[in-house]
């Protein structure tokens, strides 16, 4: 199985994006990932929230290959501990599925197509984050959950 992370819009802090670097690198040891940025709408004051969420899921829908497995990151998923979350992993690793996709939408959400593409939403947290400091986390849990996966020391109970 292959692990993506789809997202809009690029890391403009450069701080922050060493950071998912240095994740992505670690989490490369466990699983083929990818993080793959669709760039921001361009001129998206022009466009109505219903407008713009289309063009984001239009550009979403066209990265996904027919056998993947979406999963939302929505703040009205289902939330996990990291043990949880690892288990999920795990389950979807042996159900003998292809590529697991994450996706973290745009400022105002999915649109209604990608809604009804996705086969799960995971939330994070009820709080609200910046889009970027989201694909962080996302890269920090699934690398936690491998290690956990593989009792390895870099997660306390």
């Amino acid at each position: 199985m292959t692990i993506k992370l789809i997202a809009i819009g690029k890391t403009d802090n450069k701080e922050l994006q060493s950071l998912i670097n240095g994740y992505t690198k670690r989490l490369s040891f466990y699983i083929n990932f990818s993080l793959d940025i669709i760039p921001d709408i361009k001129n998206p004051k022009n466009l109505s929230e219903t407008q713009q969420k289309q063009k984001e899921g239009a550009l979403i829908l066209g990265k996904l290959k027919t056998t993947d497995v979406l999963v939302l990151l929505d703040e009205n998923g289902k939330q996990y501990n990291s043990v949880s979350f690892s288990n999920y992993l795990q389950k979807h690793m042996n159900s003998g599925i292809k590529q697991l996709v994450f996706v973290i939408g745009g400022p105002y959400g999915f649109s209604e197509d990608v809604y009804k593409k996705a086969n799960g939403k995971v939330s994070l947290s009820k709080m609200t984050f910046s889009h970027q400091m989201v694909r962080l986390f996302v890269i920090e849990q699934l690398y936690r959950s491998f290690t956990i996966l593989r009792n390895e020391p870099y997660h306390h109970k």
